[in-house]
C-alpha cells in the first residue's frame, strides 16, 4: 500500500499517477471483491474495539473530483460498522455564521472524540481547492492556508488523532462516463447537479490545485494517499486495506471491567 502514499517533500504530477492502476491486486476482480469482504468484516471488529477501548481518535479525509466515489467509499467500505462510533461530516458551501469565523472553525468542531471514527466527505481542503479555483478569496489568502492546515493537522495528531487522507483519482474520460450514467438512470438522476459541469470545465485548474495540495500538505504526521479510482472495486479495496492496517497498528485492547466478573452470578429466569 505504500506505493500510493505521497512522500512528504515531493512534487506531485497527477499525470504520473494512473487512475486505472490495479497493480496492488492484479488478480481477477472477483477475488478482489472477496478480499474486500474479508477486510470489511475485520473493519467491523476493529471499529468495535476502537469504540470500546475509548482511547484513540480516527479521522479519515476524502477528497476527489465529482463522481470519483466519496459517497461510494462511505457506503461500501463502512458497511456494517457500529453507527454509535462512526460519524460522517460533509462540508458544503459555508453558512453566514461559518464565514464569520476563521476557515478552520467549522472543521475543528467536527473532529473525532475518543473512541470515534469520523469521515470527512470533503474537508478543510476545499478552502485551498474550490476557494482557489473559483477565486472566492485572494491568492494571498489561500496560499497562506497550506501552512495553517499542516499545523492544524499536527495539533490533531499530537493530541491523539490518527489521520488518514485519501485523494480518489479518476480521469476526465471516466468522469464523463459516470456523469452520463447518472443522467441515463432514473434512480441516479437525482444525484446529478448541473453545477458539476462547471467544475468539469475547469478540470485543469482543479488538477493543478490538487497537485499543490498533495505536494504541500503530505506531511510525516498526515500523509496523503492517491487512490486509483477508475475501477470502483479496486478503489474500495485500497481504501479498506489502508484503514484496516492503520487500525491494526493501533494495537488496541478491550478494556478490563472495573469489577470482578468471576463473582457475578446472573439470577435464573422463570
Amino acid at each position: 500500500m505504500q506505493r500510493y502514499r505521497v512522500r512528504p517533500g515531493t512534487q506531485v504530477d497527477l499525470e504520473d499517477w494512473d487512475p486505472e492502476d490495479v497493480s496492488a491486486f492484479p488478480r481477477e476482480r472477483q477475488e478482489g471483491r472477496e478480499r474486500f469482504l474479508e477486510l470489511n468484516a475485520e473493519l467491523e471488529e476493529l471499529q468495535e474495539l476502537l469504540y470500546a477501548e475509548h482511547k484513540h481518535k480516527v479521522l479519515i479525509v476524502l477528497q476527489a473530483m465529482d463522481t470519483a466515489g466519496k459517497d461510494g467509499v462511505i457506503r461500501h467500505v463502512f458497511d456494517g460498522v457500529n453507527p454509535q462510533g462512526v460519524r460522517v461530516a460533509s462540508f458544503k458551501k459555508p453558512t453566514e455564521e461559518e464565514l464569520d469565523h476563521d476557515f478552520l472553525w467549522r472543521v475543528h468542531k467536527q473532529t473525532p472524540r475518543k473512541g470515534e471514527l469520523v469521515i470527512f466527505n470533503r474537508s478543510h481542503y476545499e478552502d485551498v481547492l474550490a476557494a482557489r479555483v473559483l477565486e472566492l478569496v485572494p491568492q494571498k489568502i489561500w496560499s497562506g492556508r497550506y501552512a495553517l492546515v499542516n499545523e492544524f493537522e499536527r495539533l490533531l495528531v499530537q493530541e491523539g488523532t490518527t489521520l488518514l487522507k485519501f485523494y480518489l483519482h479518476i480521469d476526465k474520460k471516466e468522469q464523463k462516463r459516470r456523469l452520463q450514467a447518472r443522467l441515463d438512470d432514473p434512480h441516479k438522476r437525482w444525484k446529478f447537479d448541473p453545477r458539476d459541469l462547471d467544475a468539469r470545465n475547469q478540470w485543469s485548474k482543479y488538477m493543478k490545485a490538487y497537485e499543490d495540495v498533495l505536494s504541500r500538505t503530505s506531511t510525516p504526521w498526515a500523509p496523503w494517499h492517491i487512490v486509483p479510482a477508475n475501477r470502483k472495486w479496486y478503489r474500495n479495496l485500497i481504501v479498506s486495506s489502508l484503514i484496516v492496517q492503520t487500525l491494526r497498528d493501533l494495537d488496541m485492547r478491550y478494556p478490563e471491567p472495573e469489577f470482578d466478573y468471576r463473582k457475578i452470578r446472573i439470577p435464573p429466569g422463570k
